[in-house]
């Protein structure tokens, strides 16, 4: 996609280019590898953290890169067209973990936790979905008591992103199941915390590279200064944070959808039947008619909702709608990609049966198709009829 018409800035374009070429030539040729052995590729986070990138949106003042939201939309694209792994480590961190202690955190809570976090010292995690609640985020049962200065968190969190490696953990929890949502706390928790352990490791379909786990708190004292925002300020907090992830989560499959076309695009220029490549082929050109203007529909939606929180305006509608397309287009994307390679693309030689695993997440975690369609109507029957 032209990227032109968007006018970006010098510094966009620049740092664009910088994560791509760090892309292709650092993380690509390791993807096929992370996946099929499911380790954490640390030595990449490692290498971002150095370039600033895991703090990306964190002001300059905690040691982050101090860019705007496009920006992270746009290098969220380049790492995820590298390694899907890699690339929810990085949007999980970022935005899931950085993102409330940026926007709620006080300033000792910025210089004691964000600050680490954004030189890529410390690894966060977001612990709100639980065993019996993922998107009913106000039926939470892992309680936060209050004991003196301190409060006292039992419960367990589930398919926790970045969970075994985590360092910092943004957690929810509620002081009474029957306040629901008006009940929920957020708090920063150290993961060395007595009574913090990590839980079930789940071995996935795709995104194999980054650890998903339970995280299972045991009378875990939390002091009180690490509480973000206030009492019951919690659900807003998640919420918040959601929307924000959302569009982490676009980019994503956006990022996942173009590796899957560019894959398709070399095997279709390659592959030769009927005395031609099949890129000849009316039939095939057709699904890279689809694939390519979903894709850059998915990027329009994502840009838009990431203009929107530069600004400072609402963007919960315009998130759902790009992470609700966007997901779906990278489903569309990568089955007409493998369908494209035939019977090479349900084999590991190649990248298109990767692609069609990794891909399949995104229309799942930071709110299933089904709830952004809930969060669309709802913002959309809201509005009154002119």
């Amino acid at each position: 996609m032209d990227l032109g018409i968007l006018e970006l800035t010098e510094e966009q374009n620049m740092i664009v280019e910088q994560v791509r070429t760090f892309a292709q030539k650092e993380i690509a040729p390791k993807a096929a590898e992370i996946d099929q052995t499911g380790r954490f590729p640390k030595e990449l986070v490692q290498a971002m953290g150095a370039m600033g990138l895991m703090g990306l949106c964190v002001d300059t003042e905690y040691d982050g890169a101090g860019l705007d939201y496009l920006t992270y939309a746009l290098v969220g694209e380049e790492i995820n067209a590298a390694c899907a792994s890699t690339g929810v480590i990085f949007s999980a961190h970022n935005s899931l973990a950085c993102g409330p202690i940026k926007k709620w955190g006080n300033d000792e809570q910025k210089k004691k936790w964000l600050a680490p976090m954004a030189r890529g010292e410390k690894i966060g995690a977001f612990a709100l979905s639980e065993p019996g609640s993922g998107s009913d985020a106000g039926a939470l049962i892992c309680t936060c008591k209050k004991e003196g200065d301190h409060y006292i968190i039992n419960g367990t969190k589930n398919w926790i992103t970045n969970g075994p490696e985590s360092d910092v953990v943004i957690l929810l929890a509620t002081m009474s199941t029957e306040l629901k949502h008006k009940g929920v706390c957020a708090f920063i928790v150290d993961k060395n915390t007595p009574g913090l352990s990590v839980g079930k490791v789940e071995h996935k379909l795709g995104i194999r590279g980054s650890g998903t786990s339970q995280l299972i708190f045991e009378n875990v004292k939390v002091p009180a200064s690490q509480m973000l925002g206030k009492e019951g300020d919690g659900f807003k907090i998640a919420m918040a944070t959601l929307d924000g992830g959302r569009i982490g989560i676009a980019a994503q499959a956006i990022g996942i959808g173009r590796a899957a076309l560019d894959a398709a695009k070399k095997f279709a220029h390659e592959r030769e039947t009927f005395g031609k490549p099949i890129a000849k082929h009316q039939g095939i050109q057709f699904m890279f008619a689809d694939m390519a203007t979903k894709l850059d529909a998915a990027r329009l939606l994502n840009y838009r909702a990431a203009r929107m929180q530069d600004r400072g305006m609402k963007f919960t509608k315009e998130a759902a709608m790009a992470k609700l397309f966007a997901s779906e287009a990278a489903n569309f994307i990568c089955d007409k990609g493998l369908q494209i390679h035939g019977g090479y693309g349900y084999v590991n030689e190649y990248s298109a049966e990767r692609h069609y695993r990794d891909q399949r997440i995104t229309e799942i975690y930071e709110g299933t198709s089904e709830i952004q369609r809930i969060v669309i109507a709802s913002a959309e029957l809201a509005e009154h009829v002119r």
